[in-house]
């Protein structure tokens, strides 16, 4: 049940893997798909892990960029602080405080950052804002604040991802922003069977284009199966991903793979299964063989060895490794 995949947060291990990232645009990407969808280029950042700057006794972004080549992060998570009000865990400013200085020094070290809304826990704007159009008021705050160049939105608990009316908004909120940010790429993340998108995840890629919501990337986080072959699952879950966005827009395989993304959750999972450091090396050469649009995982903050106890959680691990090697498989995507 990768519903339950949240068990490590600060109150409650908040899982949310919206892996955002980018993608190198194909000659396919400017095509006009059915539906008055037009599929717009995906820009750089493809390798992008999540980095929660309120949890996880949070590293310094560029000493890991240093170790890493990483350039990108996903952090996490933007909420709604009361109503329609966007804030970072829900208490935290947009500009003022760690978070955007945080993106200051990404930057200034020749990086970048796509800010993930929602995840498992926490009060989303999703399910607070009354209607389409203020939601993607809400996202638009966020874009302004920092001159974005991406956002992801991490639609993962049932008061986003199964509430038929909440998904309907958030799709049809990214449809605006598109429409008023052309450039910008929009990411949505939710969870997935091993075989692919369950009926909620089918619904809401058949919505996304009955609503000309124009999403770029379609990012699955494949973990939380109960033990398995991490690496097999994963590539059956996007090729699950893929058959259902070939047969909803009419892509070939080549442009399904270049609107999917591949979020995955580093060493022990909290369902009885490892991704190590050598399954994920190769889910990495595999997705980058296939052209997949983007790559990451939870988190930043666990790509360390526990102390003794060995147990994960939400500084490390719970494998043995050395610190930042996930990020460093990752930034070569």
């Amino acid at each position: 049940m990768f519903e339950t995949r949240s068990i490590f947060t600060a109150a409650t291990f908040a899982v949310a893997f919206m892996t955002a990232g980018c993608a190198a645009s194909t000659s396919d990407d400017t095509a006009t798909v059915g539906s008055n969808v037009t599929v717009s280029p995906l820009i750089s950042g493809r390798s992008a892990p999540y980095l929660y700057l309120g949890w996880g006794n949070p590293p310094s972004a560029t000493s890991v960029m240093s170790a890493t080549g990483v350039k990108w992060f996903s952090l996490a998570f933007v909420l709604s602080s009361g109503g329609c009000n966007p804030a970072w865990d829900g208490s935290r400013p947009l500009q003022g405080g760690v978070d955007a200085s945080t993106i200051s020094a990404i930057r200034n070290a020749g990086g970048d950052v796509v800010p993930s809304f929602g995840g498992w826990s926490g009060n989303k704007l999703g399910p607070n804002c009354s209607s389409a159009s203020a939601l993607a008021g809400a996202y638009q705050k966020v874009i302004n604040a920092y001159g974005l160049h991406a956002i992801d939105i991490d639609i993962e608990n049932t008061d986003e991802f199964q509430n038929n009316t909440v998904q309907d908004r958030i799709l049809s909120a990214l449809k605006i922003v598109k429409q008023n940010n052309p450039s910008i790429t929009t990411v949505v993340t939710f969870g997935t069977t091993t075989s692919g998108p369950d009926s909620t995840g089918t619904r809401l890629i058949t919505q996304s284009k009955a609503l000309g919501s124009n999403i770029d990337v379609y990012t699955i986080m494949p973990f939380d199966f109960g033990g398995s072959n991490m690496v097999t699952d994963t590539e059956n879950a996007t090729n699950g991903l893929r058959d259902k966005l070939k047969s909803t827009f009419g892509w070939s395989n080549a442009t399904a793979y270049a609107h999917i993304g591949i979020s995955g959750m580093n060493g022990k999972s909290d369902q009885s299964e490892t991704t190590s450091l050598s399954n994920w090396t190769a889910i990495r050469d595999w997705a980058k063989s296939n052209g997949v649009a983007r790559l990451a995982f939870w988190a930043v903050n666990r790509d360390r060895q526990c102390g003794s106890g060995g147990s994960p959680g939400s500084d490390c691990s719970g494998i043995s490794q050395t610190n930042w090697q996930f990020t460093k498989v990752t930034s070569a995507f």
